[in-house]
């Protein structure tokens, strides 16, 4: 089997950290990239984007597969049928302290960003950098101290009283 051929690590990583959620008592959140293909009250997303709370509280029939994460949960008292394809979670952390992975976009957002980046303004042929979807990369930053002789490190000095990397949106 070929680098191509192989699986994603995305369904693996998802149970590991939903594992990994629930074995400490906290709850696990996905965040997911909203298209046609997910299954999700629509009135419950914004931004093209949905966070849906996948601990066995909040869930029945929870099913992590390697394809689609599927589940039953009550929106507003009603209950509903999610199907979430895996590719689209963009991110699965723990409510309680923000601890978890972020993914790259879906494929097909990577492309509306590579098409809108290398289309050049038609004014003067330099690319807009308010015209792309920036709000969807996320950057881990390293908030606390680094190894000792570590003074070299071309990274910002880390702010005060900060102990431990954070999620970043990077605009």
């Amino acid at each position: 089997m070929t680098v191509q051929e192989s699986t994603s690590t995305r369904p693996y990583l998802i149970r590991a950290l939903h594992e990994w959620c629930t074995d400490n008592g906290f709850t696990p959140y996905i965040a997911v990239r909203v298209d046609d293909s997910v299954q999700v009250p629509r009135e419950y997303v914004n931004d093209g984007e949905i966070v849906l709370n996948v601990g066995f509280d909040a869930t029945s029939s929870l099913q992590l597969g390697n394809d689609y994460i599927e589940f039953k949960a009550r929106f507003g008292g009603k209950p509903r049928d999610i199907m979430v394809p895996v590719g689209r979670v963009i991110a699965i952390y723990a409510r309680e302290n923000g601890q978890g992975m972020a993914f790259p976009p879906p494929v097909d957002l990577l492309s509306a960003l590579d098409d809108d980046a290398s289309a050049p303004d038609a004014a003067d042929g330099v690319q807009d950098a308010d015209t792309t979807d920036d709000s969807r990369v996320v950057q881990l930053v390293p908030t606390g101290p680094g190894p000792e002789g570590e003074g070299d490190d071309p990274r910002p000095p880390t702010p005060a009283g900060a102990s431990r990397p954070a999620l970043k949106r990077v605009k």
